[in-house]
């Protein structure tokens, strides 16, 4: 077997004398033993020849730079990486691994969540924060006076992770009373994303309720499920009145620098606006003195439209009459409606899917658990298919539209549930808040 020189095979009493670095003395010596002593006359004169070589070979140089244009600046140093301000947040994973600091926390944790969550049974939160399966994020206080008490806890969130299936569930999330308002509870989920990717995980999951689904949607979180159903099907509890979301969690994103991702991509949108755009590179002369009178002669259908597109540059940019007109006068007035309309109904979808007995109205009756659904009801409608409709734009031309399919889904379900089912008395409370939410005229709800 072929070993490197520098290391000597096992077991060998031999040692190999390295070379010392070399000293002045060291040379001296070398000069005495080794080398025959010179003439001084012949080194000096070597010497003199050596020196005024290299003295006319430097005039010389500067004679050549005197004609070559000066060297380009070297280029500026990469602008400093600005501090990450997630990096000054004390955080920690804790888990009940028995160890007398991790209980400490754990009690905080309990806590925390069961004063800032109170309609959730203490025992439920407690049962499920010292499940070994469970893991926990502590936003913790730079104050050592509060360190391993409960006021150390700024913020958590209780998750328990599933690596065969690779998503997380989320079991609560809260932060302090007085710490609230600052932006923990961002900085608190950006965090657990990040921890989330070291884990493998590309889902996380949760039951919100009706007070918790927009602090969900500011974090990423929708209620389109992209994950399919068998992954975390029969591994997560059902909660009644409780609304599933997720949040997709990409490997490559860092969670902590969304601001400056976002500041990046519009720099780098606008860097390439700038280099084909001629907006800010052409000027033109000034109007001439019969353009007053053009814009007096247009016709009045058309005036607006004439006056903008005789203005020098418009037709340049790619405007046409026609795209004019559709945003002037009438044209635009519709639109107005239209979008005056749809806000309304969004905002009375929404209020419906606020209310706790609309939860199981939300989504779509799933008819592969209830086979024979749509034996029963032959219209299928949901919150969910009406936010989309609305959302288009183009379904709903009035209130009594969506007056219309909301009775529609109340209907489908005294239908096919019993009416002594949680379901029904779902319905008629829903019915009660429609009547209330669409008021009626001689029969029928408002459109004005």
């Amino acid at each position: 077997m072929q070993i490197s020189t520098m290391v000597l095979p096992t077991g060998s009493t031999k040692k190999r004398k390295l070379p010392l670095p070399s000293t002045t003395a060291d040379h001296d010596d070398d000069d005495t033993n080794e080398n025959p002593p010179s003439d001084p006359t012949k080194s000096h004169v070597d010497g003199e020849a050596i020196s005024s070589s290299s003295s006319s070979d430097d005039d010389e140089s500067h004679k050549h730079d005197e004609h070559e244009p000066a060297a380009p600046p070297p280029p500026a140093p990469p602008s400093p990486k600005p501090p990450n301000p997630y990096d000054q947040i004390k955080r920690t994973i804790v888990i009940n691994d028995g160890k007398r600091e991790s209980l400490i926390r754990l009690i905080g944790l309990k806590s925390l969540f069961a004063k800032q969550l109170p309609k959730m049974p203490k025992e439920y939160i407690a049962r499920l924060v010292f499940d070994r399966r469970h893991k926990s994020l502590a936003l913790l206080s730079g104050d050592p006076r509060k360190k391993f008490t409960d006021e150390e806890i700024i913020g958590g969130i209780c998750y328990r992770s599933y690596p065969d299936m690779r998503f997380a569930e989320i079991a609560f999330c809260a932060v302090s009373a007085s710490q609230q308002v600052k932006g923990y509870g961002t900085k608190l989920m950006n965090l657990l994303k990040m921890h989330a990717v070291t884990e493998g995980i590309e889902y996380m999951i949760t039951y919100a309720d009706n007070y918790a689904i927009g602090y969900f949607k500011k974090q990423g979180f929708t209620k389109a499920i992209q994950m399919p159903k068998a992954r975390y099907q029969g591994l997560i509890k059902d909660y009644d009145g409780g609304t599933l979301m997720e949040c997709y969690i990409h490997p490559s994103i860092d969670f902590t620098r969304i601001p400056q991702m976002v500041q990046a991509q519009k720099e780098f949108i606008l860097q390439r606006i700038r280099a084909t755009s001629k907006s800010d590179k052409v000027i033109y002369p000034p109007l001439p003195p019969e353009f007053a009178k053009r814009m007096e002669s247009s016709s009045r259908s058309t005036g607006a439209a004439a006056r903008a597109l005789a203005v020098p540059g418009v037709i340049e940019a790619g405007w046409t009459m026609s795209d004019l007109m559709a945003s002037t006068g009438g044209a635009k007035d519709a639109d107005q409606k239209k979008d005056m309309l749809k806000k309304e109904l969004l905002s009375l979808v929404q209020k419906v899917q606020e209310k706790q007995f609309s939860w199981c109205f939300r989504d779509p009756v799933d008819t592969n658990e209830v086979t024979d659904y749509l034996e029963v009801v032959k219209d299928p409608i949901d919150l969910r298919t009406m936010e989309k409709r609305v959302r288009k734009g183009d379904h709903y031309k009035s209130k009594h539209q969506l007056y219309a399919d909301m009775m529609k889904m109340v209907n489908n379900c005294k239908i096919y549930n019993d009416p002594e089912s949680t379901y029904h008395e779902c319905a008629v409370s829903l019915e009660k808040f429609l009547a209330t939410l669409f008021p009626l005229k001689s029969g029928e709800p408002s459109i004005e």
